[in-house]
């Protein structure tokens, strides 16, 4: 993977100028932020009434943590060999086999990113015009089907977007999707003291066959839930299982850390350790508020998707809407963004000598969406997209891959095999391994058993 002189080709999968690092300290706070904030945030609400307020405060902190360590090896790794891509990291520490795994665990991890992003287009866009146009739910009109509506997005919107050579244009979609969550949280926020405990459903007195069929929420749900409005400090139950990897997702931005590393104004690890532990702090605090509030507000009756459960309260309701086209805008701009490291990977590993090509660039993009539509038109419900890809690729990408690689890449001399470092690094894959057998068989025991999806599915 030469490396010609002013450019450099990251794994983050954009032709990004070096310019000698000129992104200041404060920028590259933003950048990365802007990596670890994900549609996962819509989720922790829901993550949070199923292990009680102090349990989900542990879990969130104990992963940001972890995060942080986590990012300290990769950068140690890095700055030993010198190389700031995480699959040259992978070929250095194993050859080929490891620029395999972290290309396929990147791809993974992307593409359930950018599936649980048109799955948020494809359940809030239908609702968003329906308020809009005041359509009557029930009718089956075209245009607010959300498996049509997610293919016109992903042909007319994302598809252009993602077939660009170079994503010149992150800089400006950053700050705008990161702007858009802020303003989702403080409507969150804001709701909390606005809506009565127990909430009033919008549809309560109407027939059952008037309810918001889009939702697709069992009317005997809600009437038979028990009414609770005091938060609950501890909770184990079967959908718990879900809440870890959930969490781990919402901290995935490891193949970016070194491309932003690279282009950091002075860059030394401590400085890019500083840069990391900021971005961290900031997104750990947005994540524990969006939860809590959106916990404080519905109790036990909180969706897998935050923004349904207001829609039950009142459809119409302006403040939202106008949060809901927030969300819906970020998401849809970020998934030309998170495909870029996809299209990378899949070049990398299929195709490592060949030159840029037109043909092949196009058509990465498209069978990439076309799969991804395929997920999200028949996946039944986020949660399956979430907790899958997060109690596989995460834990690669956070725990196992930057220890493993760490292990590999520090020479014995400096750190023997016994010595402390090295040892806690062993202790961190191990963490990983387990969390991903124990997140995996959760899940599975949940899809066997059939438990879990009575609650809230869409």
């Amino acid at each position: 993977n030469t490396e010609r002189p002013g450019i450099h080709y990251t794994m983050a999968g954009i032709f990004s100028l070096q310019f000698e690092g000129k992104t200041s300290f404060g920028m590259s706070v933003f950048n990365l932020g802007n990596a670890i904030m994900g549609s996962g945030i819509l989720g922790l609400a829901y993550a949070m009434a199923n292990t009680g307020v102090l349990l989900f405060l542990f879990l969130l902190t104990a992963v940001a943590v972890l995060s942080s360590y986590s990012i300290h090896l990769l950068l140690k790794s890095s700055g030993i060999v010198g190389i700031r891509a995480y699959e040259q990291l992978g070929y250095r520490a194993f050859g080929t086999p490891g620029k395999m795994a972290a290309g396929i665990a990147i791809t993974l991890q992307n593409i359930g990113a950018m599936s649980s992003y048109l799955y948020i287009v494809k359940s809030e866009l239908p609702l968003v015009i329906q308020a809009f146009l005041k359509i009557d739910p029930t009718s089956d009109l075209w245009y607010i089907n959300g498996n049509y509506l997610v293919m016109i997005v992903s042909v007319s919107i994302i598809l252009p977007l993602a077939l660009m050579k170079q994503l010149g244009y992150l800089g400006y979609t950053s700050g705008f999707s990161l702007s858009c969550m802020v303003f989702f949280l403080t409507a969150v926020i804001y709701k909390k003291f606005q809506i009565p405990c127990p909430f009033e459903e919008f549809m309560a007195n109407t027939t059952s066959e008037h309810l918001n069929i889009s939702n697709s929420v069992s009317h005997d749900f809600h009437i038979g839930a028990v009414v609770e409005c005091a938060p609950r400090m501890m909770t184990i139950n079967s959908q718990t299982a879900y809440t870890i990897p959930i969490l781990a997702f919402a901290f995935v931005c490891h193949p970016e850390v070194l491309p932003i590393y690279t282009e950091l104004r002075n860059p030394t690890k401590k400085r890019m350790q500083q840069v990391s532990n900021i971005s961290i702090l900031v997104m750990y605090t947005m994540y524990f508020l969006a939860a809590l509030f959106g916990y404080l507000t519905f109790y036990g009756n909180v969706e897998p998707e935050l923004l349904h459960t207001y829609s039950r309260i009142d459809p119409y309701d302006t403040l939202i809407l106008c949060v809901r086209v927030a969300v819906l805008t970020a998401v849809t701009l970020t998934v030309p963004i998170v495909l870029f490291p996809v299209r990378r990977a899949i070049q990398q590993m299929l195709f490592p000598t060949k030159a840029f090509n037109w043909l092949r660039h196009t058509a990465i993009a498209m069978v990439l969406l076309t799969v991804i539509n395929l997920l999200v038109i028949f996946a039944p419900n986020i949660l399956d997209i979430f907790g899958i890809i997060g109690a596989t690729s995460a834990p690669c990408l956070i725990f196992i891959f930057p220890a493993i690689f760490y292990i590999r890449i520090v020479p014995t001399d400096q750190e023997p095999m016994n010595s402390r470092p090295k040892i806690q690094a062993a202790c961190f894959a191990a963490l990983g391994v387990s969390f991903m057998i124990m997140s995996m068989s959760f899940i599975i025991h949940d899809w066997t058993t059939g438990a879990g999806h009575s609650a809230g599915g869409h």
